[in-house]
């Protein structure tokens, strides 16, 4: 446990980002989830309009750390080559 004043600032702080990057990171999980559900579908328009919206979710992870470039890069790139077989 922490002793300093400042430590224990830091614990509480620490506390609260990780309950807020766990909530984040399940989030993005259940689009791309729902995404990967959806591609199985005929319904092209839905595919291409859902489409944008995760590569913001995933741009903005990228963006705070939550998730590395690459890492969201590649979850993109997968995606878009999933829905565009599926399509075809």
């Amino acid at each position: 446990m922490p002793i300093t004043k400042s430590a224990k600032k830091a614990l509480r702080q620490n506390i609260k980002r990780r309950a807020e990057n766990k909530t984040r990171k399940r989030n993005l999980k259940i689009l791309i989830k729902d995404a990967r559900a959806n591609a199985a579908q005929s319904d092209r328009d839905k595919k291409e309009a859902v489409l944008p919206s995760i590569y913001k979710a995933l741009d903005k992870a990228a963006k705070s750390g939550l998730i590395k470039k690459n890492s969201a890069s590649r979850k993109k790139s997968r995606l878009a080559k999933l829905l565009a077989q599926k399509s075809a």
